[in-house]
């Protein structure tokens, strides 16, 4: 009989290759392109709250990512990276709002833990997935999983930046530049 640990490793082999092969060189929305509205359940700092996009845009841009699963190790350092980017991001005048298919106590352990209380995460449901067009397929995974894609939306609602990549290194350098871009034409 083969040992339950050896029964795992192809399937979490073929997580990995599918999240790897489905990681597009671009994003999902077009630059330019209005950024659809969403109202939403999250939290900060362990504490529950409602996010609606269309209220935040109007103290400035809004840095919207998506990530796979709370607590994985990608996640996990993504999540560190835009807490020590936190106090950049409000000098340039945008916030950043992590988005997952987790559910709100999920998002309250890891607005917490990984976020540091530095900034919020919310729920991103099936309709905001769509809307957004960041669904990962994964084949034998019935839960849902987003794409890692990142957007930063002007206080125009319109899409300044997007960039689709499995790999979290760049995420924060790409969106901290296109805040503070958006910050220097002011």
């Amino acid at each position: 009989m083969m040992h339950p640990r050896n029964l795992l490793a192809p399937a979490l082999a073929a997580f990995a290759a599918a999240a790897m092969m489905s990681a597009p060189a671009h994003a999902e929305l077009a630059v330019g392109a209005a950024a659809p509205a969403f109202v939403t359940q999250g939290a900060k700092a362990g504490k529950p709250f409602t996010f609606d996009l269309k209220k935040a845009l109007k103290n400035g841009p809004v840095v919207v990512y998506f990530y796979p699963k709370a607590f994985t190790k990608g996640c996990t350092l993504e999540a560190h990276a835009f807490a020590e980017a936190t106090d950049d991001f409000a000098k340039a005048g945008a916030m950043v709002i992590g988005m997952s298919a987790d559910d709100l106590p999920t998002l309250e352990k890891f607005s917490t833990m990984e976020c540091r209380g530095k900034f919020p995460v919310a729920i991103a449901d099936a309709g905001i997935i769509k809307n957004y067009d960041v669904a990962l397929s994964i084949p034998g995974l019935s839960a849902a999983v987003t794409k890692r894609t990142s957007y930063v939306i002007g206080k125009d609602g319109k899409i300044k930046l997007a960039f689709t990549d499995m790999d979290y290194k760049d995420h924060v350098s790409k969106t901290l530049a296109t805040v503070q871009g958006l910050a220097g034409k002011h």
